[in-house]
This record gives structure tokens, sequence and C-alpha cells, in this order.
């Protein structure tokens, strides 16, 4: 068997989304699975984040993509293979609540494929999102909000450290370093987009991410599934 981790990015713009995050996971999921964050200034520390990155309007800023970042981990995120080691590790962004034990996407790995997510379709118009972040473009946007990694499979050996920490956010976002049988599918279901993802009838929603912003984010506290956000907010709380 395989060890198996998740590892959920962390800003402290969104602490309340993450506990939310954390809790739905550990209340759901029937097996010793351990949840650890994905956090910036721990992975700068050990010298596996050098990335230069700056403030700009209030906005993270990374001056290799010339571009904005919508949270702490919108790169750092591709690091999970060396913190998993080896097994499979999956990670999610933090502002997502799941509704499934992950056991069960657990067990749609493959040990052919290097990566598995959804592969959304998903073009947002330009504007802001969340707490007033810029809404960028990119392509195969999402698809890395929610990935499940083979940290095993010979074709991760090339999302090195320096790779990592050298090319546009926008390629890692692509997958730069795979070919495209190398990438495996989930179903939607898997990362629903709150506002975007459509699912036929009779099929619910096992995370649901809260793309565009949270329900503890002004403007956003009656979304789509605020109600359970709320109830495992109130839960974890108790």
């Amino acid at each position: 068997m395989k060890p198996l981790s998740v590892w959920v990015g962390f800003d402290p713009r969104e602490s309340t989304a993450y506990a939310v995050c954390r809790s739905s996971i550990e209340r759901r999921t029937r097996a010793p699975l351990p949840v650890r964050g994905v956090v910036l200034d721990d992975l700068r520390a050990e010298g596996l984040y050098y990335r230069q990155t700056e403030r700009r309007n209030g906005q993270l800023w990374d001056a290799i993509s010339d571009a904005p970042m919508s949270t702490e981990f919108a790169i750092s995120r591709f690091l999970v293979p060396h913190l998993a080691g080896d097994g499979w590790a999956l990670f999610m962004d933090c502002d997502v609540l799941v509704r499934a034990n992950l056991m069960e996407l657990f067990d749609r790995a493959d040990d052919s494929k290097a990566v598995y997510c959804v592969k959304h379709v998903h073009e947002p118009p330009p504007g802001v999102k969340m707490d007033g972040q810029q809404q960028v473009r990119y392509a195969r946007k999402n698809w890395s909000s929610v990935m499940l990694f083979n940290c095993d499979h010979p074709a991760n050996e090339a999302l090195t450290v320096d790779l990592i920490n050298s090319v546009p956010g926008r390629d890692l976002h692509r997958f730069c370093w795979l070919e495209d049988n190398d990438i495996g599918e989930l179903p939607a279901e898997w990362n629903y987009l709150v506002g975007h993802t459509r699912l036929p009838r009779g099929r619910e929603p096992k995370i649901v991410h809260f793309t565009e912003g949270t329900p503890a984010m002004p403007g956003y506290e009656h979304t789509e599934y605020a109600d359970e956000f709320w109830a495992e907010l109130r839960q974890w709380a108790a």
C-alpha cells in the first residue's frame, strides 16, 4: 500500500476557509490520512521556495511570471511531491468544502498517470474575485486547484525544485513538465466550481470549490453551498 497524504494551501487571509477545508476532510475521511498545510513562510525557511515576490497595490506579485498571485500558495503547491516524498499526495486549494470520503478519490488512482485533476474549461471574464484579487486567465485554469500527484511516477522527476522556482507560474499550472497522456482525468464532482460547473442530474459535488470567493468574504455569504460551509465552521469551532 502506497503512502497517502493530503496537502492544503494556506494563506493567512483565508484562515477561516482553511479551517473549514481541513475540518471537512477529517470528519468525512474514514481512514488515518495525514492532512498538512502548504505554508509559504515554512517553505522559504527550508530553502524550497526562493522566487522573487513583492506586493503591488496590496496584492502579491510574482516577478518571474510578471503577474499577480491570488494566494500565497499559487506556485508553492507544485512542491507537494517533494514534501510528500513518495506515494499518492493530494493537493487542494483551501477554499474548498469536502463532502465525501477522500479514500474514494485515492481508490480511483492508477499508477500509469503522473497526476489526476478535473480538466475544466474555465475562462472567467476579466475583473476581480475573492477579496479584490485580480482575475487572471491562463491555459488549463483551475486544473491545478485539486491535484492528485503520483509522487513515484518517473515523469514527475522533471518537476524539480529549480524548475518550480524558475519558470512562469502559468507554465506550471498547465503542467509543462508532463505529456498530455500523463494527466489523468477526474469526474467534475471532484472539483465543483461554484457558479461555473454544471453536473448531470443525480450527481452531487464531492469537493465544492468557492473559486470566486468563500462565504466568509463580503458579497459571498449566501453563495451556493454557503449553508454547508457555515455548518462546517460551527462544527469545527464547537
